[in-house]
């Protein structure tokens, strides 16, 4: 998608896609009830285009979104995964994963973690599903078992870990896969629990120090331009961090944006995705985009049903490619 600014026209490499259901036959509430048409909605600096995933032949929840392409499970069918890409309308199955029928994720069935990370130098990509087991009958066990697909072998591997309360505590699962890891911000925003998937260790990572969660501000993982960066908001003022050396993990500031412009949002927006150009923040029923270049706040979506869930929970990041899932 072309967007133009003045004489020019610059492409937009992230979008931002806010998922919903809608059927124009039927009201909200049977939607909900008895259909799930899984409406996705692609939001960009310029307008709204549409495209679902239906040709996916199930009810589905999106988990994760990399480089293209979309993990998603299975509502009725707990324990089913795809992997998807919306562009090109292609899909894998994955393969269940080798775990005893009498065992399952706690609390819920569903993995605690769920990460997707997708190669575009080698157009490979992996699934990741941890969490902890319960036995049937039994306690929920004291380790944290991590099971990651590789889409090449089509084949799990599976490996366990001591347990960490970090593990139990993730803010709203959001994932982002940099530098060859997956990274989960922590709900008490202490830290950043990274997952390296050559080496298939977990360790955790400092945010910057001038980072202070707490006190009417929140703290957010985001990537900026293939680099793993931290966003903070308070009451009038958005800090944007981005990590200068990963190695060493020394973080800098890149950005301080005044929130007073849209001062009665700013107890519920979320920050979705970012660019050197653009930010891309969700609230309840509006997509916010703020130009870094001339410092402009614009509204470019707005949801006119109120039934529906706040757009901050089901918007992702999204980047346009035709990144193969097969």
């Amino acid at each position: 998608m072309l967007i133009a600014t003045g004489k020019e026209k610059k492409k937009i490499p992230f979008r931002i896609m806010v998922v919903y259901s809608i059927d124009r036959q039927v009201s909200c509430m049977k939607l909900l009830k008895f259909r799930f048409w899984g409406l996705l909605l692609c939001v960009l600096c310029r307008g709204v285009s549409e495209f679902s995933l239906t040709f996916i032949n199930d009810r589905l929840k999106i988990r994760a979104s990399c480089n293209g392409l979309l993990c998603c499970s299975s509502i009725p069918d707990k324990g089913v995964y795809y992997v998807c890409n919306p562009m090109t309308k292609e899909y894998r199955l994955l393969p269940k994963s080798r775990e005893r029928p009498v065992s399952r994720f706690y609390p819920d069935g569903e993995a605690t973690l769920v990460g997707l990370a997708c190669n575009l130098s080698t157009q490979n990509y992996n699934v990741v599903l941890a969490g902890y087991h319960r036995s049937f009958g039994h306690r929920p066990e004291r380790t944290f078992i991590c099971s990651v697909f590789d889409s090449v072998s089509n084949k799990w591997r599976k490996f366990v870990t001591f347990q960490d309360d970090h593990f139990m505590h993730l803010k709203w699962n959001r994932v982002v896969f940099t530098n060859g890891a997956l990274h989960w911000l922590t709900a008490s925003c202490s830290c950043v629990l990274v997952l390296d998937l050559d080496s298939e260790v977990w360790r955790k990572m400092s945010l910057p120090n001038q980072v202070i969660s707490g006190n009417g501000t929140r703290i957010y993982l985001l990537e900026f331009d293939g680099r793993l960066s931290v966003v903070q908001i308070s009451d009038v003022w958005m800090n944007i961090w981005v990590m200068k050396d990963y190695e060493r993990e020394e973080w800098h500031m890149v950005d301080r944006v005044s929130l007073r412009c849209i001062r009665g949002m700013v107890p519920g927006v979320f920050p979705i995705s970012q660019t050197g150009e653009y930010i891309f923040l969700a609230t309840h029923k509006q997509v916010l985009v703020y130009q870094r270049n001339t410092r402009v706040w614009m509204e470019v979506y707005s949801v006119k049903n109120s039934a529906i869930l706040p757009l901050w929970f089901s918007a992702h990041a999204f980047r346009s490619t035709m990144f193969s899932c097969q």
